[in-house]
């Protein structure tokens, strides 16, 4: 596998991180990176899986762009990015900080629901036709878990499925779209967590994981578990989740998963 450009003469000094925890005691705000938006993730998790497989100038396709995490770190580290979402708010937001596009690097995002197959086939072709390219080298999604935080009233939003059994249904056609355009033997990586519903955990990356496997020729190249050690309302022993846990009988969540795939096909 060469499809990085670390340095392996020197990997004492390198920063990747290749065990399947990974604990970080806070997200990185430096550059453009924001927490204004509830459903963005930690700059650090698209800034290592995007130094361990991908090449500058390289492009990568963030499904749920959100604020525009993935993007940034696409601009730090010398990759193009192409990104979608099907919230127009957070995307007017993102379209400010946009990074200007140059001959080696090209940036794009649009609103796109990534559940309808022709829409999606539209928006990528064209993207790709933008940046002269057939298809992108990395492949990142970072969707909702179920209903628990709704992001718009959009009929299409996978936000708003609080049926699990429908969200991994609907969840199977985006990774098809994205399969489709991701080169072959190359990486994507799905990052979610469980959710608590009903008195209940319902272990939401592990019924993905088993509906992927099932239906797509990937092979599964990592778990890894990351914590959420900064997750606003749940910092301190003392705090009320604490107390509500040991009133009740559940444990609180301090972790997601970052599931790592290879493409076959």
């Amino acid at each position: 596998m060469k499809y990085n450009e670390l340095d392996l003469k020197n990997w004492k000094e390198l920063d990747i991180n290749v065990n399947s925890l990974w604990l970080i005691d806070k997200r990185d705000k430096t550059g453009k990176h924001s927490n204004i938006y509830h459903g963005n993730f930690i700059p650090q998790i698209p800034n290592q899986l995007i130094r361990r497989f991908t090449k500058k100038y390289e492009t990568v396709l963030d499904v749920f762009i959100g604020s525009g995490t993935t993007l940034f770190e696409c601009e730090k580290l010398n990759r193009s990015c192409i990104g979608f979402d099907i919230n127009e708010n957070i995307l007017s937001y993102v379209k400010q900080n946009i990074p200007q596009s140059t001959d080696n690097l090209k940036y794009g995002i649009d609103i796109c629901d990534v559940t309808n197959e022709k829409q999606f086939e539209m928006k990528i072709s064209s993207w790709l036709e933008k940046i002269n390219k057939k298809g992108v080298q990395f492949l990142i999604m970072h969707p909702p878990y179920l209903d628990i935080v709704k992001f718009t009233d959009k009929k299409e939003d996978l936000s708003l499925i609080a049926d699990f059994r429908i969200f991994v249904e609907k969840f199977l056609t985006v990774v098809k779209n994205g399969l489709k355009y991701l080169e072959k033997s190359r990486y994507f990586a799905i990052v979610i967590g469980d959710v608590y519903k009903n008195s209940e955990v319902i272990p939401l990356p592990f019924y993905l994981l088993n509906a992927i496997k099932k239906n797509f020729g990937v092979k599964l190249k990592g778990i890894i578990v990351k914590n959420i050690e900064g997750n606003r309302g749940k910092l301190g022993k003392a705090g009320i989740w604490t107390y509500r846990a040991l009133k009740s009988d559940y444990y609180i969540f301090k972790h997601e998963y970052i599931l790592v795939f290879k493409k076959e096909e």
